[in-house]
């Protein structure tokens, strides 16, 4: 067992989100009790076990961490070789203390012990697809339902602005500022209707501050911390409509969101708050 500081880790899902397992190495492994108390916190409304639960970290990863509204992915970590522990990833999320890392956090099968991984053994990531799946088309969903209201009420509202968003199974939202009544909720889901049934692409790609500027897309421009130095700010592009700063997962078009319902728009404090749901 061990535990040694290691580089990023590199987001394999960022380049290619379709990538459901991938060959990668074990760089430490330490039981949740061994965590810092800022990695610990990560994850405490899970509850995890001082005794059962361990934290994994790779070079590399397929599994997407919990952030940018959405959930983290779940799946497994087994030897490369077929033989031996499985480690079932139940959360992950960036790294607090030690920037750009990522912790898988899990426990082994039955009584399988953590002695079973050491640091360089070569293991198989896997996710579990359904809920990648699922997650990817709540997430899409959200930028196309912020496309859609953009579209109608960016003109209607004063100081309209897209806020932020959730693209959780329960509580999936898009906040704006400006107060939307009630009777938009029609023709948003209208809009959102005609978005999907359009196919439009969705697809990701690679900007600098001045690609931002020369899309007259200034007002998204990400602060700078938010990139590793050096590298581009990834994006996602709803091809005819929004372009969203995003490093979640998505769909490759639009119509493959599924069924997407707008089920209310409430108000409070300025903001209004979109809520949805996307058929499973």
């Amino acid at each position: 067992m061990g535990s040694k500081a290691v580089a990023r880790t590199y987001l394999t899902f960022h380049h290619n989100a379709h990538l459901h397992s991938l060959s990668t190495v074990i760089s430490s492994i330490r039981p949740f009790s061994a965590l810092e108390e800022a990695n610990r916190l990560l994850f405490k409304a899970l509850s995890p076990s001082d005794d059962d639960d361990y934290a994994v970290v790779t070079p590399e990863t397929i599994f997407h961490p919990q952030g940018g509204g959405q959930p983290s992915d779940e799946g497994t970590i087994t030897s490369i070789t077929g033989v031996g522990p499985t480690f079932r990833v139940t959360a992950v999320r960036m790294d607090a203390v030690h920037n750009g890392q990522v912790l898988h956090l899990g426990r082994f099968d039955g009584n399988q012990e953590q002695s079973g991984f050491q640091p360089g053994d070569k293991v198989t990531q896997a996710i579990d697809v359904d809920k990648r799946l699922y997650y990817s088309r709540l997430h899409t969903a959200g930028h196309v339902l912020g496309s859609a209201v953009r579209a109608l009420l960016e003109k209607e509202i004063e100081g309209f602005d897209e806020l932020k968003a959730s693209h959780f199974p329960d509580s999936a939202a898009c906040e704006f500022k400006g107060l939307m009544e009630g009777k938009w909720k029609g023709p948003i889901q209208d809009k959102l209707n005609e978005y999907l049934a359009q196919k439009m692409p969705v697809e990701v790609d690679w900007w600098d501050e001045d690609d931002f500027r020369k899309a007259g897309l200034e007002r998204l421009i990400p602060d700078r911390s938010l990139a590793p130095a050096g590298e581009k700010f990834r994006v996602v592009k709803i091809v005819g409509a929004e372009v969203y700063p995003c490093g979640g997962t998505h769909v490759d078009s639009t119509d493959q969101c599924g069924e997407t319902t707008v089920k209310k728009i409430s108000r409070s404090k300025g903001i209004s708050r979109v809520s949805y749901t996307v058929a499973q």
